[in-house]
């Protein structure tokens, strides 16, 4: 079994370290690391960044050739873990503690622990896996004094209380986590707007992480209801095929024979994944691509009503306009001034 050593909060030392224990090249952008593998010890990837507040995100795409374990051992600065899978299936324990948790896809897991403990994550091998960290440490001997009113609002949630020693949660599927995923890897902008852009989504993870904690608190149970994780990527993959094909006059039937999923789940995941009915979800999918296409070609407004699937251009406007607080066609003339005064 390989052992990693992690022994510092600092992104650019963890990443020095990681290089120096499992090879690849390394590059850094700004105040973006990446680590690219492929030797016979891992093949794939591992990527951070770190914010102000004492908070850093790291994201991990890797496949391992032998059992291979992470020892994070961070007492001066103590971080809370707000992990996320995507994909595959890892393990987390603390030192000198027997338990451990296993995080499969689409779970979240949030862990802390006094400074003394170890938080271990265990990797199988040759087990395909994609997660995230989001690091907040709940230590700063520099600024204690000026501790964030988030970073202590987070301690006096997640740290363990009440003279336990450690804080360890597994949360429900969760599905929109991965979505926002998708989001930070498809960001192709460079230098600082890629670094305001991926703040912001791993602001909106960290929340939504929350949240999900606060939710599987309340209902006491880690599941979709009555939909299972096998239903609820049937759910994603539909959602997908909606959005590449808005033309399609969709009815629940029709979804749910392509699905094999009930009306009722239909309608139960989509309001879990999008918080939104399967009608609202495609009537919001036609209204964005349409956005879209005025932005992008030379479509006028009764073909661009075709493209997404609609028959009525007053219809269109009217929902345009509820979610855009504009006409189509002041939308659209606007874009073509910009674009002769550009």
């Amino acid at each position: 079994m390989k052992t990693v050593n992690l022994i510092t909060n600092n992104i650019s030392q963890i990443f020095n370290t990681l290089q120096n224990e499992l090879g690849g090249k390394l590059n850094k952008s700004q105040q973006e690391y990446k680590l690219e593998l492929d030797n016979d010890l891992v093949k794939g990837n591992i990527s951070g960044i770190a914010f102000k507040d004492d908070i850093s995100f790291m994201k991990y795409d890797v496949v391992f050739k032998q059992d291979t374990i992470f020892k994070h051992h961070t007492s001066t600065t103590n971080p809370i873990n707000f992990m996320y899978c995507s994909a595959g299936q890892l393990s987390h324990k603390f030192s000198d503690t027997a338990e451990k948790k296993s995080l499969n896809q689409f779970q979240t897991g949030i862990f802390s622990s006094d400074p003394n403990k170890d938080s271990i994550v265990f990797f199988r091998k040759d087990q395909a896996v994609k997660f995230s960290n989001i690091k907040v440490d709940s230590l700063d001997h520099s600024n204690e004094e000026n501790i964030s009113l988030l970073k202590e609002q987070l301690a006096k949630t997640f740290m363990p209380k009440n003279d336990e020693k450690t804080f360890s949660y597994v949360g429900s599927y969760n599905l929109k986590i991965a979505e926002k995923m998708q989001q930070i890897d498809s960001i192709s902008q460079k230098g600082i707007v890629r670094n305001l852009l991926i703040n912001g989504t791993v602001h909106v993870v960290l929340a939504m992480e929350i949240q999900q904690h606060k939710e599987d608190v309340k209902n006491l149970k880690n599941n979709f209801g009555s939909l299972t994780r096998e239903e609820m990527e049937d759910i994603k993959e539909i959602s997908t095929f909606i959005k590449n094909y808005p033309e399609i006059q969709y009815s629940l039937k029709y979804l749910s024979k392509k699905t094999g999923l009930s009306p009722s789940k239909l309608q139960e995941g989509f309001k879990l994944l999008h918080d939104r009915t399967v009608t609202d979800f495609i009537r919001n999918t036609r209204v964005e691509v349409a956005e879209n296409l005025i932005k992008t070609t030379d479509l006028n407004i009764s073909e661009i009503v075709y493209t997404v699937g609609l028959t009525s251009r007053s219809y269109f406007s009217k929902i345009f306009k509820e979610k855009y607080d504009c006409s189509p066609k002041f939308y659209q003339d606007n874009q073509h001034t910009l674009a002769a005064t550009a």
